[in-house]
């Protein structure tokens, strides 16, 4: 079972100092529309598998997409491939825009 976090979570552990990756699996259209305002690696989806080499599978990570769906998909590859502490972030950039920032574009 995939353990979730909301956005208010992650940034409340990241501004506590907790190192974390965000990892946002959106397409690059969607990256430059609708940012995440916070560090993080960007690998599409489709190419995860392929960059797998780019995470470190012993830090905490936790994958974004728009909605929580896709995110949710990679959190359990992530896992079946080893990851300790895998987290999906609930809601995606539409909760984050919701909850915390609405300057980020809903799409």
């Amino acid at each position: 079972m995939i353990k979730e976090m909301s956005p208010q979570e992650f940034v409340e552990r990241r501004d506590a100092g907790t190192d974390m990756t965000l990892l946002d699996v959106r397409e690059d259209w969607e990256v430059q529309l609708a940012p995440v305002p916070s560090e993080l690696l960007h690998i599409p989806m489709g190419q995860v598998a392929d960059r797998l080499g780019e995470l470190d599978p012993t830090k905490e990570t936790v994958v974004i997409c728009r909605s929580g769906g896709r995110s949710m998909e990679v959190a359990r590859f992530l896992t079946a491939n080893g990851f300790e502490s895998v987290f999906n972030l609930s809601g995606g950039i539409l909760k984050w825009s919701r909850d915390l920032d609405p300057k980020i574009p809903q799409y």
